[in-house]
């Protein structure tokens, strides 16, 4: 009996779970979302592919020639294996090599800059084990590490800002979702302390999403105060709206209206 009631009571966790997760979407995920870090990442292995194939394809032509001059040609057969040869290399080359995934490990080492990259690389791959809730705020946390990426790079990496950078993008981000990770699929439904984990995931990835708002924002203070200055100066040296009135012939210039040459005539030309 007891074991009958056990298994009845995960057969109705096992319902209640994937009814949550109908609610929530179902398991249906996106496609890999469109970061400016991840996309240039894989520009440059289909570069590399490429340049691979094309290396390949040459040496596969200047074999055949080498063939065809000792031999007195390659005939039927050998056109057919070169023909193979080919096809065998767009097809390694195709798939091979692929976009090497950073390990957690390596996240907080290097540049800024390539920081970022490496950790939008590593949080793609981590996508397909986070609820939907989740998928969505990594998405836009990508775009968020896109913009702060921009900033490092024109930064100065004395800035005081930098090692909070660090620490945010290199530790606690992949922190956040590694420990969430660590904890079985089945139980990440289950309430612990008040929150189950799938909702205590989603609020700690907004928080990291906020801060990394903040600091792109806190980098920009300076470009956005120049920009402030600059657009003074212009105001100063110039002028305003008054002198670009006055360039286009409007009616609202900064002038000096002109008398009224009728109405002073006619007192004149009044009868006695």
């Amino acid at each position: 009996m007891n074991d009958t009631t056990r298994q009845s009571d995960q057969i109705m966790h096992a319902a209640r779970q994937s009814l949550s997760v109908q609610q929530n979407g179902g398991t249906h995920r996106p496609g890999p979302p469109k970061w400016a870090g991840t996309a240039a990442a894989r520009r440059k292995t289909w570069f590399n592919r490429a340049k691979y194939f094309a290396a390949a394809v040459l040496a596969i032509f200047v074999s055949a020639s080498i063939v065809g001059v000792v031999a007195n040609g390659i005939g039927f057969a050998g056109i057919m294996m070169t023909a193979l040869a080919v096809m065998v290399a767009a097809f390694v080359f195709a798939n091979y090599p692929k976009v090497k995934v950073p390990k957690r490990a390596d996240l907080g080492q290097g540049k800024l800059d390539e920081m970022v990259t490496r950790t939008e690389l590593w949080l793609e791959a981590q996508r397909s084990a986070l609820p939907p809730a989740a998928i969505a705020i990594v998405d836009q946390l990508g775009i968020q590490l896109d913009a702060l990426s921009d900033q490092l790079a024109r930064m100065d990496h004395t800035h005081p800002a930098m090692d909070e950078v660090r620490e945010l993008v290199g530790e606690y981000i992949p922190e956040t979702i590694d420990n969430y990770r660590k904890i079985p699929e089945h139980l990440r439904e289950e309430e612990h302390a008040g929150k189950t984990a799938n909702a205590r995931l989603v609020e700690s990835l907004g928080k990291l999403s906020a801060e990394v708002e903040r600091v792109t924002r806190r980098l920009a203070e300076g470009a956005l105060d120049d920009l402030a200055v600059k657009s003074r100066y212009l105001d100063y040296r110039y002028g305003g709206d008054d002198l670009i009135g006055d360039m286009r012939g409007d009616d609202q210039g900064a002038g000096v209206p002109l008398p009224d040459f009728d109405a002073v005539s006619d007192p004149i030309k009044a009868p006695r």
